[in-house]
């Protein structure tokens, strides 16, 4: 599933910074764009442990 969102955000970037380079951008195209490339981010920064969790276990193995 993240080889799926990978290409679907670098599609997103390109329609947003081609429909923002317009001189009538439409806002919905744009406002689309960003929430599929925000989307994407979460879904793939999900799979990362946080900072504080790798400490926390390192605590509980002590």
């Amino acid at each position: 599933m993240k080889k799926l969102w990978i290409p679907f955000m670098f599609i997103a970037i390109l329609v947003g910074l081609f429909e923002q380079s317009k001189d009538k951008p439409n806002i919905y195209i744009l406002c689309a764009a960003v929430a599929v490339f925000m989307f994407g981010m979460m879904n793939l920064s999900s799979k990362v442990p946080s900072k504080n969790q790798e400490e926390k276990e390192k605590e509980d193995a002590e």
